[in-house]
């Protein structure tokens, strides 16, 4: 009799696709604290590193510079020279290490810092591997950190592309983010479209520079990577993924004739969104965290080569180890847990996905043609077109939130709920001693006193001259890392030579989207108000510090002007002192102050004190951001007539209750 056939026989042996990066993005206080937490997630599994800089090492800024107060070791590691750079970087072989550096204006330099660092380790340039975003036109459009004009930024990415192809050929050496497009609002065609069309600027760029010769412009094609973002609308996010591939496909062929695949991959990082994490009901924010990673790990042909995901109590304030370590799991879970990595892309030949994907690239597309006809991406800066567009988007998808079209689990529906026991209590976030800040500068001072001085300044100039004739700026950089330099003496000597530059807001043709029976209520009531005053109300929007994130400042500036109000705004980056200025020359009613990066207790406190010196202590200050609810009282004690976190997300709601404290002010003022 012969043998019945098993009905279930051995499958063979499966092979497993090698999981992305796991990174956590993470930096804090000094370098060695930041040492210590990566070398903790390290051990916990964690697989490559990114760092995260403080405001004043991204704006080319010594942590004892004036715009630097308040803000030195708060939304990352602070990095004034070579000292800091190896403290950071201790006991963690760089030879072997895979780093991400979110570095943008000053990219050259802190790659620099980075290349001395490993060379004082042993390690060779070409054991080198990871990437520095080195991006300028998003931040022109969105984070907030450029310094330099477009053409001399563009020159200054050139350079490092130029250098890192040859002398660090494991480098990424720009990463194109379109991560803080969406952000700032960009819908998936607008992250697309202005993504692909800052890669298309880079790469004219580098052709047009003739650094790279012709036989070369492939393998530097090759090393362009992205960092994009991932929102809530899964099938939306994974199909934009997929549309990104193809139209990098189509791009690198068509345009710059890019014929072996392997120059042609799409090649990405990614850090889910931070926009869409809520104050309210925080505990949720795990699972939205958690659909936005499928969106790009699930579609093989599209999947992300890293992934960092943002603690689930951001919207909150700095996050805990523990807080990073539960995000790190999650990652681990989903690589080696589920069989996600044992088959082919399983969304080939769905028919939902390929016309999603195909609407994407054609939407896309049509927003790059528009761009080339202005003149590329550049020109779309330098007059407003995307900024415009990003405001305009962000304040359309602010307008869906509040009129609930937008659903938002705790925040605009299914309101009621327990606390979080996980947000309560002491500990619930991080915070940053400020003790912390004078230690950086007292070691920075230190550090100008024991180093060569005479070859400091030797170093600087033959960086400025590479600078002023157009050579290659990054073996002098290299130079002046390993002299001694520091970051703000790197970052005066290309101001001097190359000029600052103050992007547009995009906020004065851009119209808000609010409930139109609403607003029209609030502008009865500004009318009233105006007629009352015998002026129209005028408030003063201001950024104090380095805090380049200006959505949110946008937006109030757009509603207040949409609510009948004078709108005074002047865009990111001032002193308190220029801020109390301007409320003096302006005769403004009320002062709006928009801050981020967790420095609010000392600017505000600084722009309340000048503000008495000036005579202007009765004109009220609302502050809005990431503000705990300790700081919260800290600042209403100090003087501030109110606080709005990220809870407050009807803008309308807000306009408001500001022209009833404005109007409490006159009547008691008369």
């Amino acid at each position: 009799m012969s043998e019945k056939p098993e009905t279930n026989p051995p499958n063979p042996a499966t092979t497993r696709d090698k999981p992305w990066l796991f990174r956590t993005y993470s930096g804090h206080s000094s370098a060695k604290a930041s040492n210590a937490l990566y070398r903790t997630n390290l051990a916990r599994g964690q697989t490559g590193l990114s760092v995260a800089f403080d405001l004043p090492t991204q704006t080319g800024y010594d942590s004892d510079h004036v715009l630097a107060k308040g803000e030195v070791g708060k939304v990352g590691v602070p990095i004034s020279h070579l000292g800091d750079m190896m403290t950071l970087f201790e006991d963690i072989p760089l030879g072997k290490m895979n780093t991400s550096m979110t570095i943008n204006a000053p990219a050259p330099w802190l790659l620099a810092l980075y290349i001395a660092t490993a060379e004082r380790q042993g390690a060779t340039r070409a054991d080198l591997q990871g990437t520095v975003q080195n991006d300028l036109i998003k931040e022109y459009l969105s984070r907030g950190t450029y310094i330099f004009p477009p053409e001399p930024s563009l020159r200054l990415i050139n350079d490092v592309i130029a250098f890192t192809y040859k002398e660090v050929p494991k480098w990424n050496p720009t990463n194109v983010c379109s991560y803080h497009l969406q952000e700032a609002g960009a819908t998936p065609e607008q992250e697309l479209a202005f993504a692909l069309a800052t890669a298309v600027a880079v790469l004219d760029t580098v052709k047009a520079q003739g650094q790279v010769p012709p036989a070369d412009f492939a393998k530097v094609v090759g090393r362009i990577s992205f960092f994009v973002n991932a929102g809530i609308r899964f099938v939306t996010e994974l199909s934009k993924m997929r549309a990104f591939t193809e139209l990098w496909d189509e791009i690198c062929r068509e345009r710059y004739g890019v014929e072996e695949e392997k120059y042609r991959r799409f090649r990405y990082g990614v850090q889910v969104n931070s926009l869409g994490l809520t104050e309210q009901q925080p505990e949720n924010n795990v699972y939205r965290i958690l659909l936005e990673m499928l969106s790009v790990v699930l579609s093989k042909n599209a999947r992300a080569r890293a992934v960092q995901l943002p603690a689930w109590n951001e919207a909150l304030g700095l996050p805990r180890p523990w807080d990073q370590q539960w995000s790190l799991r999650l990652q681990q879970i989903v690589a080696y847990e589920t069989d996600l990595l044992e088959f082919p892309d399983i969304f080939d030949g769905s028919v939902a996905i390929t016309n999603k994907v195909e609407a994407l690239k054609d939407s896309a597309r049509a927003e790059l043609a528009r761009i080339d006809d202005m003149g590329g991406a550049v020109a779309a800066v330098e007059s407003g077109y995307m900024k415009q567009k990003l405001v305009e988007a962000n304040a359309k998808r602010i307008g869906g939130i509040e009129s609930g079209e937008q659903v938002v689990v705790g925040v605009n529906r299914f309101t009621e709920g327990a606390p979080s026991p996980l947000a309560a209590g002491e500990g619930a976030i991080m915070t940053v001693d400020p003790a912390a800040e004078q230690e950086q500068i007292d070691s920075l001072v230190a550090w100008r006193g024991t180093r060569d001085s005479a070859k400091v300044q030797e170093s600087l100039e033959t960086l400025r001259r590479a600078a002023t004739e157009g050579s290659n700026i990054m073996e002098p950089t290299i130079a002046c890392a390993h002299a001694g330099a520091t970051t703000g003496e790197w970052g005066q000597i290309l101001r001097q030579v190359f000029g600052e530059y103050r992007a547009p807001t995009g906020v004065g043709r851009s119209v808000s989207t609010g409930a139109p029976g609403k607003l029209g209520e609030v502008r009865t009531k500004v009318d009233a108000l105006s007629a009352t005053l015998g002026r129209r109300v005028k408030m003063l929007v201001g950024k104090p510090g380095l805090d380049g994130h200006s959505n949110g400042a946008e937006q109030i500036a757009v509603r207040a002007r949409d609510s009948g109000m004078e709108v005074v705004y002047e865009g990111i980056r001032l002193t308190p002192a220029q801020i109390v200025n301007a409320a003096l020359e302006e005769s403004v009613h009320v002062v709006g102050l928009s801050i981020l990066s967790g420095s609010h207790v000392p600017l505000v406190t600084d722009v309340l004190e000048r503000m008495r010196t000036e005579g202007l202590g009765d004109i009220p200050v609302v502050v809005g951001g990431i503000i705990p609810p300790e700081d919260e009282k800290v600042l209403l004690a100090a003087g501030v007539a109110r606080v709005y976190t990220p809870k407050d997300y009807d803008m309308t709601t807000i306009m408001d209750d500001i022209v009833s404290i404005v109007a409490a002010g006159a009547q008691k003022a008369a």
